[in-house]
């Protein structure tokens, strides 16, 4: 399909172009035309620009890119130097023509790509050019400049997003391609995005230069909160560029990957295309816990079609695509603690083994690109993704407590693009408005079972867990984000050697929040208490939570943030040799929910240790006193509405260069140091106020007998009562308490800061005809991370016991109420990156390509990776730095294609990875009792490797001539794990040993796809 990616050459021009590359290639007097397109240096977030030098004799007065598709043009007045800037061109294929005393002479056609700062130079000198007479000047890249600055990435073009084997049609799969970047896909199916040693929180994507943050939840950019789904229509992508570290100022909201990418526009001739995609059961290989048994039903079904063209030929064209998935994915249920089924009383049997899990996803979108003159271009655009099903995982939790999925996203964007001859002004309006709303299909009891067994032999001792979920569901959210964004960009190239880029951006979105969890209730049975001679219990248990709105307030939080941001960038030619980028931005963020917020003055001086705390019901409970000597001051967390103050992003240098090597410029070391403010989560930041309107209660029963569960009888440890089961009997229990008794109590440090990261980068690029070779080391260092802490403390102030097995002080909470919960900052990952990458290109005259990236990586952290809460030191000072157990130190990642005789497309990608580390605590009893971390290399799954995987396609295209030249049918296979490797992914943490009874794998098993396409 071409839409405005694709060059259309006729026959002719393709001898003359073999002739003249092969001419250039192979003969020294190639070398005297002197055109050279650079490697990009990304100066735009999704437009191209184009630059360089012209030199002939009596001058050159104009320069002038004519996109082959669309019939766009730009034109600019070429300098007293022979320099000419074209600052900002959409992604596609273009021709120039050039203005020189003889006449007008065109070249051929070439292309841009996404962010791309392209240089091409002519001397009409050079008999090779000045003797052309009227055939096109060819644009080879037998002379590429890298100048890509500081920035560690790659470009994923078209080509191999629809070449590549994938399992999803997640346009974002290929990321991985990147030095230091992971596309992972969990067991669940879900998948999300990774840079280094940091949480998948800290990516952004820019589509059509357009932040798609989250600012609400986790996973980086909107929607990808535990799903299944895609962000955007594959068939919507153009292409798009992933950037590890060390990006330029206009990238914000962003401490690790950032990605952009742009989005097909309709030609000036109709193009389309249709797609079916089917997997099921019958197509894959046993998953490993099918081995013994049969095959659980499974399908896989994609679909979708895409249309563009012009409404008025070279200016008025449209696109049109949709996507939809159904997916229906094997899940087990099976009993805890490794026991057989047949430990449970034969009601319960039932609730194993194997279930579906179903999915369902509609993606749209639409564009209309309008070019009223040669100075203007407006577009306009609008997506949506509908998501819904019913989620459910592998586990104890029987099938009846899945969870129903919704995800809405609606986003617009409009664009005017004015040029100048030196300057162009892109102002942009955006709109979003997303909701994540996962509710419980069931409403009701839930029961969890929980059991002490012995450990097999020759083990001893016991073990004790959970082992079975049955019930209802718990997980009850609605969360999303909503409001506009406008912003401009202004570029100028008046001044010779330099690119200024100067940019501003306000958004007004308001985030809202309501969580119910628990909103059904939760009895937690010990299974070994047997009161009345059974050898199973389920009628008495020793635990409840539920959670309950406290007193009549409102649990649907809404916040109308402000953000604002600014940045300047030069991109300047020191000498033929040397570019730096010099780039500044800084931030502003206004959160009024939390910036305003008002702990309950009663409950805080309580908890300060200043004042006795008196119920509703007239009970005093004396001052809290346990923290007056503990390692931190509970003022500081305080809110009376006042002391806190709005983000004021520090400024934010971003520094870059490159240094070419030899006059040809093949070679060039290059180099940057940036720093870059992400986001706190706004799901972190308004738990405060969550829990002061709709809270989690947790009372503990005294069974008498019971010595596995043993409470200190108090307002929340009680004893049971069987009208708890009903509503009435737990509302009656809460009415006669303090309002809000036995809910955590959360504070938050006033003085909070927002994450940030610093990154360092150094290598060496080289370039030999279609191949390029880059080998590099980059250094991210990532600071001020959210986690909340424990703020319980025993009656001394101290957070462990001077004697026995260390335990935090969870049974010391400020009673009536439960515990004390702190956020604050700290959280920090440290990686060390070496990297080699090498791209062989593909063209039309040597059709094959290869992309090859190896990663080693030393990464440490003071935290488990993706942990938040941080409830086993007093402080994250405590917590040592240890090897991060989202990083594999070693990865290798290859992806190639290659056209074959017959319209036949053969494409690979493969993935291998060393072993993962584990951390665990290690408790060892006083006096004085210590608790520390290890970190352990798991074993592998092969002789050395922790993860492999080889996937496979085979398309065939056959031609419709009898239609036109363009029309053909595509028939495809893809093999996904060709070799069926089993990637098991649980592991003893202390001995990194394979746990034989986790059939848990990473990734599918073998499984093979099937594809059929219509194109024209």
């Amino acid at each position: 399909m071409k839409f405005q990616r694709e060059i259309s050459n006729n026959s002719a021009r393709r001898s003359r172009a073999r002739a003249v590359a092969a001419a250039l290639a192979w003969s020294s007097a190639g070398a005297a035309l002197a055109v050279a397109v650079a490697t990009p240096a990304y100066a735009q977030v999704s437009n191209a620009s184009l630059r360089g030098t012209v030199k002939a004799e009596g001058g050159v007065s104009q320069v002038t890119a004519i996109n082959v598709d669309t019939g766009l043009t730009r034109s600019v007045a070429v300098g007293e130097s022979g320099s000419y800037n074209i600052a900002s061109l959409p992604v596609g294929t273009y021709r120039l023509e050039i203005t020189t005393p003889g006449g007008v002479r065109n070249t051929d056609e070439f292309t841009l790509s996404v962010g791309q700062s392209a240089v091409l130079d002519f001397d009409f000198s050079q008999p090779d050019i000045a003797e052309g007479g009227d055939d096109a000047i060819i644009v080879t890249g037998t002379r590429l400049r890298s100048m890509e600055g500081g920035e560690v990435g790659t470009n994923i073009s078209q080509r191999l997003i629809e070449q590549l084997p994938q399992n999803n049609r997640n346009f974002l799969a290929f990321a991985d391609l990147a030095p230091g970047v992971q596309f992972v896909t969990a067991g669940n199916d879900q998948s999300r995005l990774q840079g280094g040693a940091q949480g998948s929180n800290s990516v952004n994507i820019f589509i059509d230069g357009v932040g798609q943050k989250d600012y609400v939840l986790k996973n980086g950019i909107t929607g990808q909160d535990s799903t299944q789904g895609n962000p955007f229509p594959q068939l919507a992508v153009g292409e798009y560029r992933v950037i590890s570290s060390n990006y330029k100022a206009e990238f914000d909201q962003v401490s690790s990957v950032a990605i952009t990418a742009v989005t097909k526009s309709g030609t000036n001739e109709f193009h389309g295309e249709g797609f079916i995609d089917f997997t099921n059961q019958g197509l894959r290989d046993r998953r490993p816990s099918e081995l013994t048994g049969t095959k659980v039903k499974t399908k896989d079904f994609q679909f979708g079609g895409a249309l563009g063209g012009p409404i008025i030929k070279d200016m008025l064209h449209f696109f049109a695509t949709y996507e939809g998935k159904r997916r229906v994915n094997p899940r087990d249920v099976t009993p805890g603690l490794q026991l057989p089924v047949d430990f449970f009383p034969t009601e319960y049997r039932d609730a194993f083994g194997p279930r579906n899990e179903t999915f369902n996803e509609n993606l749209y979108f639409g564009k209309i690109n309008f070019t009223p003159t040669n100075n203007d271009l407006f577009e306009f655009s609008v997506k949506y993704r509908d998501e819904s099903g019913e989620t459910f995982n592998s586990g104890i939790a029987a099938f009846e407590t899945r969870t129903i999925a919704k995800v809405a996203e609606w986003r617009g964007l409009a664009r005017w693009e004015h040029t100048g001859d030196t300057w162009v002004n892109d102002f942009k309006v955006a709109y979003e408005d997303v909701t994540w709303g996962p509710r419980p299909l069931n409403f009701g009891n839930i029961s969890v079972f929980n059991a002490t067994i012995p450990n097999t032999p020759p083990a001893t001792g016991t073990r004790r867990g959970d082992i079975l979920r049955i019930g209802a569901g718990s997980n009850f959210q609605d969360k999303g984000q909503s409001g506009w964004q406008v912003s401009d960009d202004f570029t100028w190239t008046g001044m010779e050697g330099h690119t200024f880029k100067v940019g501003v951006k306000a958004k007004w979105v308001t985030l809202r929040t309501t969580q119910q969890n628990n909103i059904n209730p939760i009895f937690t049975y010990n299974v070994n208490y047997n009161p009345g001679g059974g050898s199973f219990n389920d009628t008495i248990p020793y635990r409840m939570e539920f959670g309950a709105a406290v007193g009549d307030a409102d649990p649907n939080i809404r916040s109308k943030n402000f953000q604002f941001g600014i940045y300047a960038q030069d991109d300047w030619e020191v000498d033929d040799r040397l570019t730096l980028n010099l780039g500044l931005r800084w931030d502003y963020e206004r959160t009024p929910a939390f910036l305003n917020y008002q702990h309950d003055p009663a409950i805080a001086e309580f908890v300060a240790g200043r004042a006795s705390y008196t119920g509703p019901n007239g009970a005093v409970t004396p001052p809290y006193m346990n923290l007056a000597n503990a390692n931190y001051d509970i003022n500081d967390f305080i809110s009376t509405g006042s002391e806190r103050k709005a983000f004021k992003g520090a400024w934010q240098p971003r520094l870059g260069f490159t240094y070419a090597l030899d006059e040809e410029k093949r070679f060039a070391i290059f180099g940057g140091y940036g720093r870059s403010y992400d986001r706190t989560q706004f799901d972190f930041i308004q738990q405060e106020l969550a829990q002061g309107l709709f809270a989690n209660r947790v009372f503990n029963f005294n069974n008498p007998g019971d010595t596995t569960n043993v409470c200190a009888p108090s307002a929340t440890c009680i004893a049971w009562d069987p009208a708890y089961l009903t509503s009435d009997g737990r509302d009656a229990l809460i009415a006669g308490l303090p309002i809000g008794a036995g809910r955590e109590l959360r504070f938050i440090k006033n003085d909070i800061k927002v994450p940030y990261s610093d990154q360092f980068s150094l290598g060496v690029r080289g370039r030999f005809d279609l191949l390029d070779l880059e080998a590099g080391y980059s250094y991210v260092k990532s600071k001020d991370g959210f986690a909340y802490l424990l703020g319980n403390r025993r009656p001394d102030g101290t957070f462990f016991a001077p004697t026995g097995s260390p335990s935090s002080p969870f049974g010391n909470p400020p009673a009536p109420f439960g515990s004390i919960i702190i956020g604050t900052n700290g959280l920090e990952t440290r990686a060390n990156t070496a990297y080699f990458k090498l791209t062989k290109r593909y063209t039309e005259f040597s059709p094959w390509s290869l992309d090859a990236t190896y990663t080693f990586t030393d990464a440490e952290a003071n935290r488990q990776f993706g942990e938040v809460f941080s409830l086993d030191y007093p402080s994250l000072d405590d917590y040592p730095f240890v090897t991060s157990t989202g990083v594999r130190k070693h990865r290798l990642v290859m992806a190639g294609t290659v056209d074959l005789p017959i319209g036949v497309t053969l494409s690979g990608k493969f993935q291998i990875a060393s072993p993962k580390y584990l951390n665990a605590f290690v408790n060892t009893a006083g006096p004085p009792p210590s608790r520390t971390i290890v970190s352990t290399e798991t074993e592998g799954n092969g002789d050395l490797w922790g993860f492999c995987q080889m996937d496979l396609s085979v398309t065939k295209y056959i031609p419709l001539a009898f239609i036109n030249d363009e029309t053909r049918v595509r028939l495809r296979v893809d093999i996904i794990n060709l070799f069926n490797d089993r990637n098991y992914g649980g592991f003893n943490a202390i001995t990194g040993l394979r746990n034989p009874n986790d059939l848990g794998i990473d990734g599918p098993p073998r499984t093979v796809k099937v594809s059929a396409g219509f194109s024209f």
